[in-house]
Formats: structure tokens, sequence, C-alpha cells
């Protein structure tokens, strides 16, 4: 149950990073890539029983 809401977050925090958005198009592809580096490694532990 934590796993799936930590994925939801993060997956609405990577929406939210992306340079599209008025707000943050001059940040970049920074905050998107760390958080979907974050998400990854968050999918990782939950296929391998980790989380």
């Amino acid at each position: 149950m934590l796993s799936t809401i930590l994925i939801i977050i993060l997956i609405l925090l990577l929406i939210g990073g992306l340079p599209s958005w008025p707000y943050s198009s001059g940040w970049g592809y920074y905050p998107s890539g760390g958080i979907g580096l974050i998400l990854l490694i968050v999918i990782i532990l939950v296929l391998l029983g980790r989380i």
C-alpha cells in the first residue's frame, strides 16, 4: 500500500516538473530527470520486493 502511494506521488512530481508548464520553463530537464531517476529506483525496489 505504501509503495503504491509513493509511486503515485513520484509520478505526479515528475509531471509537475516537466518544463512544458509556464512556471517551470526556466528549470530545464533537471527536476524531471532527478524525479524520474528516483521513480525508477522505487519501481525497481518494488519489483524486487524491498519496499
